[in-house]
Order: C-alpha cells, then structure tokens, then sequence
C-alpha cells in the first residue's frame, strides 16, 4: 500500500470531521436564506462546539457510564466509519475492513450508545426519545442492509470500495433499475438515520415531537459539544457515502496524489449539493405524524427489496 493511501484515509476522516460543523452551518444557512432569514454564518456550528468546550462538564446525578461514555462512542464510531467507506478512494489501507455489516453495526453502535445515555438520566423525556430512536433504528437499519446488498450484487461483494471501484469501472450500473431503486430506499434511511425531516426536525424543541434531541437533553459543556460534533460528522459521512453511491464518478481508484485531490475536491462538492438539496427540501416538507412513521420506512424497505430483486434478475441476465 502506497502513502497515498495513508494520506487518503487521513484526509477522509479530516474532511468529514472538520468539514460537519461547516455542513451542518450550510444547510441552516440555506434554509435561512429560502425563509427570508439572515441566518447565523456558514461557521456558527463551529462557534457554538468552541463555546461549550470552554464550559464546565456536568453530570446529572445518578447517572452512571452509559451517559459519560455515548458522546464519545458517537463521534469514535462515525470517525473509524469515515475511514472505513470509500468517500474518496478505494484502495486504502482501511477499505479492507469496509464490509457493509460492519458500517451498519458501526452506526448503530452510536444509536444505541445515546439510546442508553437517554434512559440511564432516568427522565422521561430521556426514555421517551431512546424508545422513539431505537424504534426508528429497528426499522432503518434493515433498510440500509438491504439497499447496500442489491448494490453489491452485480460487485460480487458487500465490501463498499468493491461496489464503489465496480461502479467508477462500469458507467452503466448506476443507471440500472436496481440501482437506481436501492439509492431512492438508501436516501429516504439516511434521512431517517440522522434525524432529518420528514423522520424528525433537527431544529425543534417540542416534548411531543422530539426524538434526538429529547435524548441529550441533560447534556452540557464538552459532551454536549461531542454529541452535536458526533451527530453533524454522522450527516457528512452518511451524504458523502450516498454521493459515492449515487455517483461514483471522481473516486480516485488507483494511488495517484492528483487523483485523490480531485477526489476530495468533489466529494465536498457533491456532499454540498446533497446539503443544499435537503436544506431546500425542508422548507417545504412538513414533519410526518410518529405513527406514520412506520409507513414511510416501511416504504423505503420495499424499495430495497425491490431493488434486490431487479439486481439480481438483471444480474442473471447478464451471466448468461
């Protein structure tokens, strides 16, 4: 393995870690701007994670290491995700280890790691947003299972830089039926899985709607400050994988330098426009009823199903 490789997933996991805040501060300022608002700055993300690291930590009592662990559970977990899937380059000393089952089990690690944080403030508010999160994850997490796999049909493997590399090797796979249903089902969890309308309003403080942010309620100073970095690094690697996806083109797959530059290059861009994107989209959409929930995730799953489905038939097809 080259030093290019190091370099890409030393770049990979800087890019998602100090490039979330700044996405999470486009997208509002996005939203401002359609709202007919000024908004806070592009960088307000990153002076608000400044702010409460200078604040002293406070621990509710009672609480035990469940709550004093999950904020860096969180953000531990989304950074080895970060260097484990193919954001910008396949080949890396980390894309080995880039199996699907372990990305998801790797994100639902920090689900749960907050689901328990929730319940063991022992408020109720805290128990009503774990089971809320831990109902929604029961029904994404087979979702992203199952989209991935119709990809990794025509790869021949559930490693994520094998589909990726197949893809950037063959143009015409991305607009095949199968794959383009497994990206729609793929778009709909990622929206689910990191709280985004219409699954859940990022922005809202409502008791009766709130589902992450009724979990971190009794958080403050420098883990509050981890959880918000860990749950905005969670939107950026999510978007930047489904743009890696949806569209491979630009993913340096060989251990040239220029190559991964203009790599980096474009997944801030892609990531940028799938930002914008969504942040447009939320004006317009209002938040689903909790029970209705179900219904859009079930939904998302039938389309991965489908898309496995036409994978493999269109796959079959192909082999003979």
């Amino acid at each position: 393995m080259s030093g290019v490789g190091y370099v890409a997933v030393a770049a990979q996991v800087g890019v998602v870690g100090g490039g979330a805040p700044v996405l999470a501060g486009w997208m509002r300022q996005v939203r401002a701007r359609l709202e007919g608002r000024a908004g806070a700055g592009v960088g307000q993300p990153w002076r608000d994670v400044r702010k409460l690291l200078r604040k002293e930590a406070v621990t509710p009592t009672g609480t035990g290491p469940p709550f004093r662990l999950a904020p860096l559970l969180l953000v531990a977990g989304t950074a080895v995700v970060a260097a484990l899937v193919p954001l910008a380059a396949t080949r890396t000393p980390a894309s080995g280890g880039g199996d699907l089952i372990l990305v998801v089990a790797l994100l639902a690690l920090g689900t749960v790691a907050l689901a328990l944080a929730g319940l063991d403030t022992g408020t109720a508010f805290g128990g009503m947003g774990a089971s809320r999160e831990m109902t929604i994850a029961a029904l994404v997490e087979p979702t992203l299972l199952l989209a991935v796999f119709a990809l990794s049909i025509p790869a021949g493997s559930t490693n994520l830089s094998a589909i990726v590399e197949g893809a950037v090797h063959h143009p015409a796979r991305p607009a095949s039926p199968g794959w383009l249903l497994a990206i729609a089902a793929l778009a709909v969890a990622v929206l689910a899985e990191t709280g985004r309308i219409p699954v859940d309003n990022p922005s809202t403080h409502l008791e009766l709607t709130m589902v992450h942010e009724a979990m971190v309620l009794e958080y403050a100073g420098p883990d509050l400050a981890l959880v918000e970095l860990g749950s905005q690094m969670r939107l950026a690697v999510l978007l930047g994988l489904l743009a890696s996806l949806a569209a491979p083109w630009g993913v340096a797959t060989g251990g040239s330098a220029a190559a991964l530059a203009l790599a980096l290059v474009l997944l801030v861009a892609k990531v940028a426009v799938l930002g914008t994107a969504i942040a447009a989209a939320e004006v317009f959409w209002a938040k689903v009823r909790l029970f209705r929930v179900p219904e859009l995730l079930a939904g998302s799953f039938l389309l991965a199903l489908l898309a496995v489905v036409a994978s493999y038939v269109l796959n079959g097809e192909a082999g003979r």
